[in-house]
C-alpha cells in the first residue's frame, strides 16, 4: 500500500497515526517532496473523478490566477496537480489497484475494518 500525502497535513498525520495502530504497513510519499508525476495523476484520474482528486479548497486553489482555473477539464487539472502537487487532494492511497482519496469514514472502513 502506498500513502501518497503531505508531511505538514494535519488529516494525513491522523490517517497514518490510525493506519499504524491498526497494525496496517505502507509507504509514504510526500507529494511536495517527491512530486506526482502526470502519468500517475493520469492513472488516478482513470480510477477516480478528476474532481474527487483536485483540492479546491487549498490555499494554492485560491491563489492561482483565474485563468488556471478557468475551463477546468481533466487534463487541465492533471497539468495543475503535477505543477502544484498541494493541489492533491490528500490523502490518496493506493491498495492494488484501488484508488482511495481523503481519509473519509468510506477510506477507514475500507482500510481499517
Amino acid at each position: 500500500m502506498k500513502f501518497y500525502g503531505l508531511k505538514t497535513c494535519d488529516t494525513c498525520r491522523k490517517a497514518q497515526k490510525e493506519l499504524r495502530a491498526a497494525g496496517v504497513e505502507f509507504e509514504t510519499v510526500d507529494v511536495r517532496a517527491d512530486g506526482v508525476s502526470a502519468d500517475k495523476l493520469g492513472e488516478w484520474t482513470g480510477k477516480v473523478d478528476w474532481k474527487k482528486l483536485l483540492n479546491t479548497r487549498s490555499t494554492t486553489w485560491r491563489n492561482l490566477d483565474a485563468s488556471d482555473k478557468d475551463g477546468i477539464d481533466a487534463a487541465k487539472a492533471i497539468t495543475l496537480m503535477a505543477a502544484n502537487p498541494t493541489l492533491i487532494k490528500r490523502p490518496v492511497i493506493e491498495v492494488g489497484s484501488e484508488v482511495l482519496v481523503a481519509w473519509t469514514a468510506e477510506t477507514k472502513d475500507r482500510l481499517l475494518f
